[in-house]
């Protein structure tokens, strides 16, 4: 599985508040997206593009067990979540929902607006700039296809035949 996209660099301790503010909780799912970081960066929810890579650094998704904190990424089209490491109900509820995540820190290295290319099989992050590569722990299979099915709830609707 390949995702491509602009990298969006944000630093450390990005939390649920943040990427789901609680004051638009009433809100529609799209509606909500609308409000997606913008206490960080007001332009984000707006300018984000299908694909596009959200970098962050240690503890991304702290906070509270929203699992609208990662809904609105993948309402918006983010195309994975990489950061030095994630609050572990974040990082679950992404998998769920079928938002790839991966550990890796790339905070201090990547550029807001570099094209990266991600290869969750192989393991490998390419800088598409300068063609640098780096390695990650690759997703296991059964990840991959849940994640690729669009998320636990599709993969299941997907093996009932619904």
């Amino acid at each position: 599985m390949i995702v491509e996209g602009a990298a969006w660099v944000f630093g450390d301790g990005i939390d649920t508040d943040v990427l789901a503010p609680g004051y638009a909780m009433k809100k529609s799912p799209e509606g909500l997206a609308q409000h997606c970081l913008e206490a960080v960066d007001p332009n984000f929810a707006k300018l984000v593009k299908p694909g596009d890579i959200v970098v962050g650094g240690a503890n991304f998704g702290l906070g509270s067990s929203r699992e609208q904190a990662a809904m609105v990424l993948a309402t918006l089209g983010v195309g994975a979540v990489l950061a030095k490491s994630f609050a572990r109900i974040f990082y679950r509820n992404a998998i769920n929902i079928g938002l790839p995540v991966v550990a890796i820190d790339l905070s201090d290295r990547v550029a807001a607006g570099e094209l990266l290319r991600l290869d969750l099989s192989s393991g490998n992050i390419c800088l598409l700039k300068d063609g640098s590569e780096h390695a990650f722990q690759p997703m296991p299979s059964h990840i991959i296809e849940l994640v690729s099915a669009g998320g636990l709830m599709a993969q299941l609707k997907q093996r009932m035949g619904r």
